[in-house]
């Protein structure tokens, strides 16, 4: 399907058709073998942090009643679950035990990337007053994005057409498939503001910029600590919501400034330690449109820029202070599972 075919407009600031009639990468495209050397030339020491949670963190639903923690299960052999299985059950010549498992896991539960079919918004794509169900580059809902009970392509009735398909286009596999590595710098925004709670926006970033001699350069991923993740860490598995929600920074998406940088910076991802990037409820970007997520909108819908959240930074940071340093080289490839809208991740670190 071409461009031709699919849209005749596009939104204000979307990247759509600057890297192909098709492209399912967006920014990503930015992410070239020059930049992976980039990012390995940032590595002095070969010291790795691990930027994950552990994948059973924050715990329980207080942070996302629609998303659960995940379940382990043994996977089974006839009766018996297949876990310290005695292999000589069955046959006395056999010494082995066998061990072998299952889980059952919400992909954007913990440390995780946004694919750019996570989020999208009604948008009159062909110019002819209709606004329609999109995503990324223009690819649509209920033809290239598919749910359980998902609109008939015009009809807008709901009608429901049976069984969860997911991603056909923009999963996150393309992702996967690309590959994720490459030049990161941090950005710390408890070293300078602490941990209190504030729409964190183009000014003090600015700021920061300036105070850690911070280079961001096209093709880069750009780190966000606030500190959150080391209160998800000692909460315990048993995390606070309220204090949680009047604590740490996050992203103002809805500041023209910041929305104009990262439109013009040519950044790959925006990564934080908080589960949305962006600082919510937000503000409403004008009288007449007001997304609930003016980062996803932007970063995800508009410019195919990736979203990584509830990252694991703040040892990391904590590190790249004490040694002066704010660059490093990230490797941070999601599953490779077709169809996916957003993947678990264990960044590695690489300084």
């Amino acid at each position: 399907m071409s461009e031709q075919t699919r849209w005749t407009r596009r939104p204000e600031y979307a990247t759509w058709g600057d890297f192909g009639p098709d492209d399912q990468l967006g920014r990503l495209n930015l992410l070239t073998p020059e930049k992976v050397r980039e990012g390995v030339a940032e590595v002095k020491t070969g010291r790795t942090f691990c930027l994950s949670l552990p994948l059973d963190l924050p715990g329980g639903t207080a942070m996302n009643p629609r998303r659960p923690p995940p379940r382990l299960n043994a996977t089974r052999r006839g009766e018996h679950p297949n876990m310290t299985y005695p292999l000589s059950r069955d046959d006395a010549r056999l010494t082995d035990i066998i061990c072998d498992d299952s889980v059952t896991l919400a992909l954007q539960y913990s440390t995780q990337w946004d694919s750019l079919a996570h989020m999208g918004q009604w948008f009159d794509m062909c110019g002819d007053g209709t606004p329609e169900m999109v995503f990324y580059n223009g690819y649509r809902a209920g033809v290239d994005i598919i749910g359980e009970r998902d609109f008939r392509p015009g009809c807008g009735c709901g009608c429901g057409q049976g069984g969860h398909q997911g991603a056909k286009r923009l999963g996150i596999e393309n992702m996967a498939r690309h590959g994720v590595q490459g030049r990161a710098v941090m950005i710390d925004i408890k070293k300078h503001f602490g941990i209190r709670r504030f729409a964190f926006g183009y000014a003090q970033l600015q700021q920061i910029l300036a105070a850690d001699n911070i280079v961001i350069r096209p093709g880069d991923m750009v780190c966000f600590r606030t500190g959150m993740d080391e209160a998800i860490f000692a909460m315990g598995g048993a995390p606070d919501a309220d204090y949680l929600a009047h604590h740490f920074a996050g992203l103002d998406g809805g500041d023209p400034a910041l929305r104009q940088w990262v439109a013009e910076c040519g950044v790959v991802a925006l990564i934080a330690d908080n589960p949305a990037v962006e600082i919510l409820p937000a503000r409403p970007l004008h009288q007449d449109f007001y997304p609930s997520h003016p980062l996803h909108d932007l970063c995800l819908f508009r410019l195919g820029v990736y979203l990584g959240e509830l990252w694991h930074l703040s040892e990391l940071a904590d590190w790249l202070c004490a040694h002066q340093r704010h660059a490093f080289l990230l490797t941070a490839p999601p599953l490779r599972l077709p169809g996916a809208v957003g993947s678990p991740v264990t960044p590695v670190a690489t300084v």
